[in-house]
């Protein structure tokens, strides 16, 4: 079978998306707010665009975006940063000249006073008085004094510590940073209310939205919103209209009478791969944990039900392990997968194969080991200048330090050679599962590759192409080829045990890749909204994003498809073996559903996410589309290999069906009952008084909002027992207490074969 207008669409798809992504990206980097030396009225230097960059140094080696937000991005217990100080300043203003005119402050002021008062703020604030020739902004002496007084109450902030804040006592204390890192929340308060030359827009495209220096929503978010429903329904319009027009295929699982897997001797490589696994499960505890300490602190701030953990696991910490284990936990799942499938689908095992996945291994171990303790200690402020190379970049999701991410990088591309040497025999070898193969290595060669993405910026890069440059690692290396990669490793499962057709596989591959990836990459910009990005990112990234919903409508199908498998019939007893597997893979059908679907585009649309980008409702989506896609098919693919790897050994179903069932009811509680109606509320706070009203501690405070908080623990503790037993199963394939009593004595005995032969 042919597959080349398949291969000629993805190819048009891949380049046409990366030029348009690159080039508007380039000029968005190019048209990034200026760091500019600030000057005030009198000629006097208030502090210079170096500070800027310093300061935005001191609040990386923090924590950064695990403390609190900037333009949107970051964590949600402590304020943003960029609206808290734009509010704050703008009050400032007003009370000082309402003192000037006489009164005791603004709010003595009559009503037409005040409004004669407000529209001088939106005047002063938004226009631009950067001088490109000197690099110079000049600034009023109010202004001045402004960023004085404010200077002085962050500097309390991070000195004294906020409960309320998550922030801890001394969490900074020298003052040349505290003035630096002032400087640094004054510039983004800055490109958040100053409008672009020649534009009536600001740089940060009108966000967050402060109606007291007229931030309002621009006109092209909203146009842009509307058009990307049209195209939403186009799309699915077209893809439910191609759908029904292609032939369906008369192929019928022949369920063979014996599992495929019985008779594959595992490779001594393949054998080597369980111990990625069991690190999988520990990982994944361990991040449950710090997620539970995380979530903790937004009700109590300083500890754990009067433990004063903070001292030594501030919250900035907690949330960056959190998140960090999270990528390696899945991670590590997905690359063990590739390394045992590898000489599946070629036969072969290379020489010295097992050495290279033990070599690996010791490798992921020191980047996760080595990199949660710089994290740990930069917050901490233990590492001085080498913060960014041993510490904590600050960035969400990709938080480890400069030399734990290169380490990193070099552990994917040995990863990749693992996977090239072990599928060559496969790839030059003409038949019918080549063309799935050569997409296999294709995906297999885009996750070191976009991972890199990460090393584009710098130590002291803008904010704006740290950002630019982080979003193609979360959103194409985590969100995109990743899942391109475990699709098709699935597909190869499938057709190994030839439930799936070999040729229709391939196909609904090749189709479900373009279809993905045609909105996907360009899609990358709905993040970039808000991030100092010019206006047609807006427009690019409202239409792709939406897009990236269609192949969505048609994983009801898919689920489906995985039930018939799983259950199977009764001349092929054997499939229901792979029945909890293939139960993770329908439940990543239907988070993909809720979570990257519903959930996703009710904040995609820039209108949408103008006043929710920040709030409650992000993680909402994060929860349901991390793990619930990406987490449930790591699992899924941990317990296949693990499954496969031991195929005539019958497992007890009791504790995964417990499993199963208690993490994804408890993901729904966590959402439904808390983090989602949290997200609710602060949106509406947001429309109706701004921003900085919804991420305030005089909002999210309130006895209400603290009740919705602690409503997290029955989805926590249904979610947490569920991954306790699904670890202690996966410990117990080791020991024989996860196999039936009949059958323990034969697998303790092959299993330590196993461990033998697999160090």
């Amino acid at each position: 079978m042919s597959y080349k207008r398949y291969w000629v669409a993805l190819a048009i798809v891949m380049i046409g998306s990366f030029a348009i992504l690159g080039g508007v990206g380039r000029k968005m980097i190019s048209q990034a707010p200026p760091l500019p030396n600030v000057y005030t009225t009198d000629g006097q230097l208030l502090f210079t665009g170096s500070s800027i960059t310093d300061g935005q140094g001191v609040w990386q080696s923090l924590g950064g975006m695990e403390i609190g937000t900037v333009w949107g991005h970051g964590a949600y217990v402590a304020p943003d940063w960029t609206a808290d100080w734009l509010h704050r300043e703008s009050l400032i203003l007003l009370d000082r000249w309402a003192q000037r005119d006489g009164a005791a402050n603004f709010a003595a002021l009559s009503l037409d006073q005040q409004a004669a008062l407000k529209a001088r703020l939106v005047r002063e604030m938004r226009h631009n008085t950067f001088d490109p020739a000197t690099n110079r902004v000049i600034v009023s002496d109010d202004v001045a004094a402004a960023f004085h007084q404010l200077t002085a109450y962050y500097a309390d902030v991070f000195s004294a510590g906020r409960k309320a804040y998550a922030i801890p006592a001394g969490a900074l204390t020298d003052p040349v940073k505290q003035q630096q890192m002032a400087a640094f929340f004054w510039w983004t308060s800055w490109a958040a209310h100053t409008e672009r030359p020649g534009n009536s827009i600001t740089y940060t495209n009108n966000w967050p939205h402060e109606p007291l220096v007229g931030n309002q929503v621009a006109p092209t978010a909203i146009l842009w919103s509307i058009l990307s429903f049209v195209f939403l329904l186009g799309g699915i319009g077209g893809l439910v209209w191609w759908y029904a027009s292609q032939e369906k295929s008369d192929f019928h699982p022949a369920f063979p009478a014996r599992d495929p897997f019985l008779s594959i001797i595992a490779t001594p490589s393949q054998r080597a791969t369980m111990k990625y696994f069991l690190v999988v499960v520990l990982l994944w505890g361990v991040q449950i944990a710090m997620g539970g300490l995380t979530a903790h602190y937004g009700v109590e701030g300083a500890g754990f039900y009067g433990i004063p953990l903070d001292k030594i696991l501030p919250y900035a910490v907690t949330r960056t392990w959190h998140i960090q284990l999270a990528i390696f936990w899945i991670a590590t799942s997905w690359l063990a997968t590739g390394l045992y499938v590898g000489p599946a689908v070629s036969g072969n095992e290379p020489k010295g194969q097992r050495f290279g996945v033990n070599v690996l291994f010791a490798a992921l171990v020191l980047v996760v080991g080595g990199s949660m303790a710089g994290e740990w200690m930069g917050i901490e402020q233990k590492l001085g200048n080498l913060w960014f190379w041993l510490g904590d970049q600050g960035y969400t999701y990709v938080d480890l330090g400069r030399l734990w991410q290169i380490l990193l990088f070099v552990g994917l591309v040995l990863w990749l050679f693992l996977m090239v040497r072990a599928l060559k025999p496969a790839l030059v070898h003409r038949s019918e599962s080549r063309p799935l193969m050569i997409l296999f290595l294709i995906s297999s060669v885009a996750i070191p590759l976009f991972y890199a993405a990460g090393l584009m910026y710098g130590q002291r890069s803008n904010l704006v192409t740290a950002e630019y440059w982080r979003w193609w690692v979360v959103h194409l290396w985590v969100e995109g080829f990743f899942e391109v990669f475990a699709t098709v490793v699935i597909a190869f499962l499938f057709t190994r045990l030839n439930l799936l057709e070999i040729r229709s596989a391939t196909r609904a591959v090749l189709f479900s890749t373009t279809i993905f990836l045609s909105g996907g990459i360009i899609g990358t910009f709905h993040h970039l909204y808000f991030a100092g990005s010019s206006p047609a990112v807006i427009a690019l990234g409202a239409v792709f994003s939406a897009l990236e919903v269609v192949p969505l409508t048609l994983v009801g199908y898919e689920a489906w498809e995985n039930i018939r498998l799983a259950r199977g019939n009764s001349k092929a007893p054997w499939v229901a073996n792979y029945k909890w597997p293939i139960y993770f893979f329908v439940a990543v059908a239907f988070w993909n559903m809720v979570g990257a679907g519903l959930f996703g585009f009710l904040i995609n649309p820039p209108v949408a996410l103008y006043y929710m980008q920040g709030l409650n409702l992000t993680p909402v989506h994060g929860h349901t589309a991390l793990f619930g896609v990406y987490g449930m098919l790591g699992l899924g693919l941990t317990l296949f290999c693990l499954r496969a790897l031991r195929p005539g050994v019958q497992w007890k179903e009791r504790p995964l069906q417990l499993a199963f069932w208690l993490v994804n009811l408890g993901l729904v509680f966590m959402v439904v009952l808390s983090m989602f109606p949290i997200g609710i509320l602060q949106a509406m706070a947001s429309i109706q008084q701004g921003t900085w009203y919804a991420r305030s501690a005089e909002f999210l405070q309130t006895p209400g909002m603290q009740t919705l908080r602690w409503m997290r623990v029955p989805g926590d503790v249904l979610f947490a027992a569920g991954a306790a037993i699904l670890g202690i199963f996966v410990i117990g394939l080791l020991t024989g207490h996860s196999y039936e009593k009949k059958e323990r004595k034969v697998a303790v005995e092959e299993q330590e074969g196993v461990l033998v032969a697999g160090d």
